[in-house]
């Protein structure tokens, strides 16, 4: 077979704003720390620069957990290593199910042969910590799990009380923070989180291929005390975590170049200040739902529950929400998102992530979106 290397263009995507689900957009510094050179993944510079990712991933996560590292995977492949590494079949498992990701919990968590007891709320709200006490306190599980940040629906699930429902029945307590580390506060200590999960390219606007996940001290005790070794070799954190501790036994060849982009996007985290940051999510996300409901529009979800980060709008009765999506990409280079599962067809998701969160975003995607809409 024969190719004619004339008929592949160089790459040229165009600009465009990035306000879906995700990914969002990439400071420019960012795209410049991806394209610094190749180096090995043992090379001594290369582990210095993964001594630092570490640090800077324990200070957001808020954590001293000495296994706090990037996974190489999406924020999917962080769920998996959470719970192929702590689960084993017949291992009972509560899990909080309000959305497209607690869905995802649930069928990881049964596909290695976990007892899953699912806990369900209405989409578009949150779990009530009280169903899952009440569920807790009947199975006696192995872990609870929930979605800190829904990103089908734009839902916050509240976490204080979890550490005391998980110690009243002995479980270990698993977090999803893909859609919300970096935008809002994430605290693995203060909060009594045993394993955690995120993803980079939501609020920390890196490139989409990492997962950024930490263990406690109590779940890397569970994973010690395993009676069978863990089923996916390239997940199991017992081996990946000698790679990224002091004895640096290789494992599999890092993405260099990626945990290039990832440090970079952490330090302008900590340059902007956590506080500062949350608060710019906050500022932005209530000056959009402002700028929608005096369009007339309504929020899917209600105040108290709602995520800064990601706003879940509801599509007004005879407006095709998918033409709308397609004419704020065709015509003003703006991505959002569609609703997921019960909610297709229903919602619009629109993100303030990272990099994308910003008075100007709002602005422009509210005054496209009325001209599409009204015009």
């Amino acid at each position: 077979m024969t190719i004619d290397p004339k008929n592949f263009r160089d790459l040229d995507p165009g600009e465009r704003v990035l306000m879906g689900p995700g990914p969002s957009n990439v400071s420019p510094r960012v795209l410049s720390a991806l394209g610094a050179p190749c180096i090995g993944h043992l090379d001594p510079y290369f582990l210095s620069i993964m001594d630092e990712t570490q640090a800077l991933l324990r200070a957001l996560f808020q954590t001293e957990n000495q296994l706090t590292i990037p996974v190489s995977g999406t924020g999917s492949a962080g769920m998996e290593t959470c719970f192929v590494n702590l689960v084993q079949p017949g291992d009972k498992v509560v899990i909080g199910v309000n959305g497209v990701f607690g869905t995802r919990m649930s069928d990881v968590a049964s596909r290695l042969g976990a007892e899953v007891t699912r806990v369900e709320a209405e989409w578009g709200r949150a779990v009530d910590p009280g169903d899952i006490r009440q569920a807790a306190l009947q199975e006696k599980p192995k872990i609870i799990a929930l979605v800190h940040a829904e990103t089908s629906t734009g839902v916050r699930q509240p976490i204080g009380g979890l550490r005391d429902i998980a110690d009243e029945c002995g479980a270990l307590l698993l977090l999803d923070t893909v859609t919300s580390l970096g935008g809002i506060e994430v605290a693995v200590d203060k909060w009594g989180i045993d394993a955690v999960y995120s993803g980079t390219q939501k609020c920390l606007s890196c490139p989409p291929g990492l997962s950024p996940i930490s263990l406690s001290a109590r779940a890397m005790e569970v994973l010690k005390k395993r009676k069978t070794k863990v089923p996916n070799w390239y997940l199991d954190m017992s081996l990946v975590a000698d790679y990224w501790g002091s004895s640096r036994k290789y494992h599999h060849t890092a993405p260099v170049n990626m945990i290039y982009a990832l440090r970079e996007a952490l330090r302008l985290i900590v340059e902007e200040g956590m506080a500062a940051r949350f608060e710019r999510h906050l500022t932005n996300h209530q000056a959009l739902v402002a700028g929608l409901e005096a369009m007339g529009l309504s929020m899917l979800v209600k105040p108290e529950e709602r995520l800064p980060m990601l706003n879940a709008v509801v599509v007004p009765d005879g407006v095709d929400e998918l033409k709308v999506r397609q004419r704020l990409l065709a015509e003003y280079g703006i991505e959002i998102g569609g609703g997921l599962g019960d909610l297709s067809g229903k919602i619009w998701r629109v993100g303030l992530m990272g990099f994308s969160c910003s008075r100007r975003n709002v602005t422009l995607f509210l005054s496209a979106l009325e001209r599409v809409l009204w015009a």
